[in-house]
């Protein structure tokens, strides 16, 4: 099975990507500064060009005009690999712990 994208269904999609990996940080739960803003870009590109892959994979038909089923498949991926990224960059990291002034408590000293 050969799956062929054009130049302008990647330049679409770099361009869908963006701006679905913008809109996943700014709607999305949790704290937006934990994942950084280049992440959710890319995973968003990453996602829409996988469901454009998937879907001419599945689908075989291309309708005239709008391929309506083509934007589903490439928000829900890319939704789904910006949720992934967002999960496991966004984990809280070991830090020592701070007093409320900022300043790094000194146990056992």
């Amino acid at each position: 099975m050969t799956v062929s994208v054009t130049v302008s269904a990647l330049l679409w999609a770099l361009v869908g990507g963006a701006v679905v990996g913008l809109l996943g940080k700014w709607v999305g739960p949790g704290d937006h500064e934990e994942v950084p803003l280049w992440l959710t870009v890319l995973g968003g590109i990453t996602g829409v060009l996988v469901g454009t892959v998937l879907h001419a994979l599945f689908f075989t038909t291309h309708p005239v005009g709008t391929d309506w089923w083509r934007h589903v498949w490439q928000i829900v991926t890319a939704v789904l690999v910006v949720g992934a990224l967002a999960a496991v960059a966004g984990r809280p990291h070991h830090r020592t712990p701070r007093d409320r002034s900022g300043a790094r408590s000194r146990r056992g000293a």
